[in-house]
């Protein structure tokens, strides 16, 4: 289970992410420790600083809100629609059916503007799961240059118009288990089971099968600080995990698929997210592709992610790029109109969300969230 820190710790941490976010250029190293760190990024709030800096993206210079404009002609629009009308149980428990179309209406909108502006990319069953999860913790807007930011990167071998670069992905289980636990692979091998059970943790993070949400962005603040196969290693902590499980099972394809692919809710979350970084230290990517046979060279999320982590620590503070924002539009503006979003104003946030009905959980997480941060209101937090 996610435990809470301590004050003390909560409010050290707080304040790391503060300084790093005002450092001159962005402390994108000290954000991904933080987001890996024990508790994560501690509230939505926070994410929507830090999320976009561990990306890459500039807040200040979003895309346009997604629209409905020429959607029905992308080739992948009836898949996409069936998803989304499928995606009923990612949303909060208790919202107003009227609330929650609203917000399934601006899931398909994000889905296919992303990829309409990149048609190198396809659609494929379960990325709607990653869109939701964007959507609700950090709005429409934002969560589309987010999902644009990974899908050209962290997501991008899922995206092949084959599945030949997934496979490639879940290949690279099996030598992990291995490494770590004979026993528990040759079982597995003598099952014939696979690693088929795995395919929707890797291909949504984990968002489809897991019920508590605050489980799943726990797990994206993860993923998004860490390497492109983090997922994988992941995977491989649950399985280990559950060894002595599968082990008293019996031995044949059937059952060991059924217990392994229903993930227990209870895990120990935060002893998870550190085996997992243990596993990948131990055992570097590089290692498992020759152990394997496995061409990681090909992978485009593999090969990028270095010039990806070089362009996300060259960014500079919001503090700056809002000066920057202000003088290109002149100072005849008014500043007001300036924010990167109406999401970053409460009271205009509050309004829009009226305006949409889509106010409830997760409504009244936005409406928190303030321009900026000062060290006083950190420390008002406990």
């Amino acid at each position: 289970m996610l435990g809470e820190l301590p004050a003390s710790r909560r409010k050290r941490k707080l304040l790391l992410i503060h300084e790093a976010l005002r450092s001159d250029p962005v402390g994108v190293e000290a954000l991904r420790a933080a987001a890996v760190g024990a508790g994560g990024l501690l509230s939505e709030e926070i994410r929507r600083k830090v999320w976009p800096k561990l990306l890459g993206v500039d807040t200040y210079n979003l895309p346009p809100r997604p629209g409905k404009a020429t959607r029905q002609t992308h080739r992948d629009y009836g898949q996409v629609l069936l998803d989304v009308a499928r995606s009923t149980r990612r949303f909060p428990p208790g919202m107003r059916a009227e609330q929650r179309l609203v917000l399934q209406e601006q899931l398909a909108n994000l889905i296919l503007h992303v990829l309409r502006a990149h048609p190198e990319l396809h659609y494929y069953q379960g990325y709607h799961d990653i869109a939701v999860t964007l959507l609700l913790a950090v709005g429409e807007r934002l969560a589309a240059a987010l999902l644009e930011k990974l899908s050209a990167h962290h997501l991008r071998d899922f995206m092949d118009p084959t599945m030949d670069s997934t496979k490639h992905i879940l290949n690279y289980l099996m030598p992990l288990l291995q490494r770590e636990s004979s026993r528990l692979h040759d079982f597995m091998l003598r099952a014939e089971v696979g690693t088929i059970f795995a395919l929707s943790w890797l291909i949504t993070w984990y968002g489809h099968v897991l019920t508590n949400f605050h489980h799943t962005l726990r797990l994206y603040d993860f993923f998004l600080a860490s390497h492109p196969l983090m997922p994988v290693y992941f995977a491989a902590a649950v399985v280990l995990h559950r060894e002595e499980e599968v082990l008293a099972c019996a031995c044949d394809m059937p059952s060991v698929h059924q217990l392994l692919s229903r993930i227990p809710q209870d895990l120990p979350y935060e002893s998870l997210v550190a085996k997992a970084q243990e596993l990948f230290q131990r055992h570097p990517h590089a290692q498992l592709a020759r152990q394997a046979a496995l061409q990681h060279h090909k992978s485009i999320a593999i090969q990028s992610f270095g010039a990806f982590q070089q362009a996300a620590s060259r960014q500079r503070p919001d503090a700056v790029l809002r000066r920057q924002r202000l003088l290109r539009a002149g100072a005849e503006e008014d500043a007001g109109a300036l924010l990167p979003t109406a999401g970053h104003n409460p009271l205009v946030k509050a309004a829009v969300w009226g305006l949409s009905a889509t106010l409830g959980a997760v409504a009244l997480a936005v409406t928190h969230t303030a321009l900026d941060w000062a060290p006083e209101f950190l420390l008002q937090l406990f």
